[in-house]
């Protein structure tokens, strides 16, 4: 990509955005300049050209020849298509960065297990001696990996649906893609238009790469090579039995004792396994790291085991798929805490999973009126303000035996500025905590 004598818009000014405008002007940009709607934005890069509070004006008065956006953003408003007035394409942060990244790309999507699987296949080719970046929607911004000096030999990249809409020639030789549910539905306008967008990580693929992808999702022919694997059913080159890891009747990883070994985490594992045999590691390479493997945090975490109740955060959880795969792997009754900010979803799908697994509802935030409606049929329900009363709430209900499953099912923007603050929320409730179990 030539970006001598170019003009560059760079459209927002987070981590992103201000990697974006460095790799263009490492590259040869006559004139890199980030600009935001934010009256109040702030550019922490002092030596970068920044105009917050940008219109239409500003964007047209610019006359830019690139525009690259960041992945917040929406590329098909009036303010993002005024940049285009001088005939600019326009592409995301990861397609610049794709441009000028001289590695090898494992790219990861899914509408959950996304950071987990990067994080995983990360150190997999880490402890097997290669160097390697978690990047994109987790981790470094792409951008910042292609200004490396050295580049690693592999960007290990979580891409999300916002960051796939933006792509023109991105093609990563494995590409991943755990699963797909209904989500983001504050951002598209159908459930179709959001997928539409997940499936454009195959688009420029050819048979020279390689697809994997969970047995049963609903996909359409693709050109990459596909390898399969599953973790509730037979088949598929890998599956999930009695906590290990198999391929026929051989064992391929025994999970136990591992932070790995409930389903939904044994899924990321078989997907991190797969894309990294395919870029030429063996399984006694990839084995080791599994077992001693630590996920990020708020996903299906410990927290506490309280007079024989167990306490799990899983804050990450900010749709429907990612609850139902965390009350999926319970094997003790479960006190769901459920709730957040409002994304129109419909949350009936649940009651079946639910049955027969949850005894009792906890609901708080924004969203908590709707889901009392949804659950008080079918589940004892409880209705909070907050997290800590929630917390409290589902104490005072404990036997025993029970796993306290903090699973919000939705984002956390109602009370908390991210999911992690959210979740540290619930942690410090839990441990402060002195209720006892009520077995009566």
């Amino acid at each position: 990509m030539n970006l001598l004598h170019k003009k560059v818009a760079v459209l927002g000014c987070g981590r992103s955005g201000i990697a974006a405008a460095r790799l263009a002007a490492a590259n040869g940009a006559a004139h890199v300049c980030i600009f935001d709607s934010d009256p109040d934005a702030v550019c922490p890069e002092s030596t970068l050209n920044f105009v917050p509070g940008a219109g239409e004006k500003e964007a047209r008065n610019f006359a830019a020849d690139l525009v690259v956006i960041s992945p917040g953003i929406e590329a098909n408003t009036p303010w993002s298509l005024a940049f285009t007035c001088a005939g600019a394409p326009i592409i995301g942060e990861v397609e610049l960065a794709f441009r000028y990244f001289h590695g090898r790309v494992i790219a990861i999507t899914g509408t959950n297990g996304k950071t987990t699987t990067t994080s995983l296949i990360e150190h997999i080719l880490i402890s097997a001696g290669k160097t390697a970046k978690a990047c994109g929607n987790y981790g470094y911004p792409f951008s910042e990996v292609a200004q490396a000096d050295p580049q690693p030999e592999f960007a290990v990249l979580e891409i999300s649906s916002f960051q796939l809409e933006t792509i023109a020639s991105f093609k990563p030789e494995v590409a991943v893609w755990l699963n797909f549910a209904p989500d983001h539905m504050d951002r598209y306008k159908t459930v179709e238009d959001y997928y539409r967008a997940k499936l454009r990580i195959f688009e420029n693929m050819t048979r020279d790469q390689l697809a994997i992808i969970r047995v049963g999702e609903r996909l359409p022919a693709i050109k990459p090579r596909v390898v399969e694997f599953s973790a509730f059913k037979g088949s598929g080159v890998l599956r999930f039995e009695d906590n290990c890891i198999m391929q026929l009747a051989n064992v391929v990883a025994d999970l136990n004792g591992s932070a790995l070994q409930q389903a939904h985490n044994a899924e990321n594992a078989m997907a991190a396994i797969l894309a990294c045999r395919a870029v030429g590691l063996s399984d006694e390479q990839i084995v080791p790291s599994l077992l001693d493997f630590e996920p990020p945090h708020h996903r299906c975490e410990f927290v506490a085991e309280k007079g024989g109740v167990l306490w799990l955060n899983d804050s990450k959880s900010t749709n429907l798929h990612s609850t139902e795969a965390a009350i999926r792997s319970q094997t003790r009754p479960v006190i769901l805490i459920i709730g957040g900010k409002d994304k129109g979803l419909d949350y009936t799908p649940l009651l079946s999973l639910m049955r027969g697994r949850v005894r009792l509802c906890v609901v708080f935030g924004q969203i908590a009126e709707q889901l009392e409606r949804t659950f008080k049929g079918e589940f004892p329900t409880l209705r909070v303000e907050t997290v800590p009363q929630a917390v409290n709430a589902a104490a005072e209900h404990t036997r025993t035996g029970d796993v306290v499953l903090f699973s919000p099912g939705t984002s956390s923007f109602d009370q908390f500025t991210s999911y992690a603050e959210r979740g540290q929320c619930f942690c410090d409730a839990v441990k402060n905590l002195t209720i006892s179990p009520n077995n009566n």
